[in-house]
């Protein structure tokens, strides 16, 4: 009776209650489609928690090759499938846009709510404006005039809009965008691993490390804890999500072995094939053992996927990021006007607006101190996002 009470509360309809007709039994208010699907939301959650095997590497460099490959298969298990179960419990409970802010005031009321809601939005801002920054600076290495002054300004300004407007235009683009960055950016690790299967010597599998070489726990605890986290993020796309209390805990429980596969099968292959020095192991290493598997044009193709997956964090994570100001203007959190919707596509606008302003302010501030997390990021052994801080390194 209780989780009724609150479903209602949340505009959700109880076990048996026609939505349509939840309030008013006279009235019919109109319904906000259900874009959102099940590949595209899979695709979506795999760039909310990982974006590829981009940042896995410095598990082996912080503990060998075992201690690394029994990291990424037994973690999962402990961290991920629980908060996996958590968001698909929740989210089908109150699948509305909010996700984690609906369920911290539901259970601790509006003040939490708002704290909820208000850390992980600026966490966002933060995590999601180092992405356009990371595409020009792959681009500068062709373009030099990107390099600095207002052709840089300019171009992270352009490329900032750009992905933000792509977004705007509502989750079915961007839920198959994120199938197509996906699939391009996973491909070259399928094509090195399965060049990989001849010279894989299993024997290597079961290294405890180098000798000499002391264990960095809080470095391999660290990389498994941001490459396999963050499955929560979703939760604030429900409200978009078609038939979601069937949807989401099946995009999930894909999601989960999808992103466990995307680790595991690039890290058996490149351990069982390449032989280097363990502390050759940091962030970027699979690009160079790309090239010492089957040649320089496959490190370019990892590369150049290191690009698009981080277009595909950014616009996965904007997504989650500004549905989540939605459902705060639905809980009166916010004003109404973050809950306002275009009249074209259908999607609030204001908060596109005002996350792609908090976005500029903060871009170049991150662009100037890139050489400082890089350095904060390598003596930690933490990044500021899973992807976000271990492609920041390779720049």
């Amino acid at each position: 009776m209780q989780l009724e009470e609150l479903q209602s509360r949340n505009g959700v309809a109880p076990p048996g209650v026609d939505e349509e007709n939840l309030g008013h039994p006279s009235e019919q208010p109109p319904k906000t489609p259900k874009k959102l699907t099940l590949i595209p939301l899979i695709f979506l959650i795999y760039f909310e928690v990982a974006g590829g095997p981009y940042g896995e590497e410095p598990a082996v460099q912080a503990a060998g090759p075992l201690l690394a490959l029994l990291g990424f298969l037994l973690f999962p298990f402990i961290w991920s499938v629980p908060e996996a179960l958590i968001t698909a419990e929740l989210s089908t409970a109150f699948p509305g846009n909010g996700g984690f802010v609906i369920w911290a005031e539901r259970a601790f009321g509006p003040f939490f709510g708002s704290l909820m809601g208000s850390w992980k939005f600026l966490s966002g801002v933060i995590n999601i404006a180092a992405f356009p920054v990371l595409c020009v600076d792959y681009l500068e290495k062709i373009i030099h005039p990107l390099e600095s002054g207002w052709p840089r300004h300019i171009s992270i300004l352009i490329s900032t809009l750009i992905l933000s407007f792509v977004n705007y235009t509502g989750l079915a683009i961007v839920g198959w965008a994120a199938v197509l960055l996906g699939v391009i950016s996973l491909s070259p690790f399928i094509i090195m691993s399965l060049i990989a299967i001849p010279k894989i010597q299993p024997h290597r599998w079961l290294s405890l490390g180098q000798k000499g070489v002391k264990r960095d726990w809080n470095l391999f605890f660290n990389t498994l804890f941001w490459n396999l986290n963050f499955w929560d993020n979703v939760s604030t796309l429900a409200g978009e999500v078609d038939k979601p209390q069937k949807t989401f805990p099946r995009a999930l429980l894909v999601a989960v072995v999808f992103t466990c596969l995307a680790y595991l099968v690039p890290l058996f292959a490149v351990i069982g094939a390449v032989s280097v020095d363990q502390r050759d192991w940091g962030s970027g290493f699979h690009a160079d053992a790309a090239e010492m598997i089957a040649g320089k044009w496959l490190k370019v193709w990892i590369e150049v996927g290191a690009v698009l997956s981080a277009i595909g964090l950014f616009e996965a994570q904007l997504s989650s990021c500004a549905y989540q100001l939605e459902g705060m203007a639905n809980l009166a959190i916010l004003p109404k006007l973050f809950g306002s919707r275009s009249k074209w596509f259908n999607t609030p606008w204001f908060r596109d607006a005002s996350a792609v302003f908090f976005f500029c302010l903060v871009e170049e501030k991150v662009a100037r101190n890139k050489k400082t997390l890089q350095g904060a990021s390598q003596d930690s052994g933490t990044s500021s996002h899973g992807k976000q801080g271990t492609q920041l390194q390779r720049c």
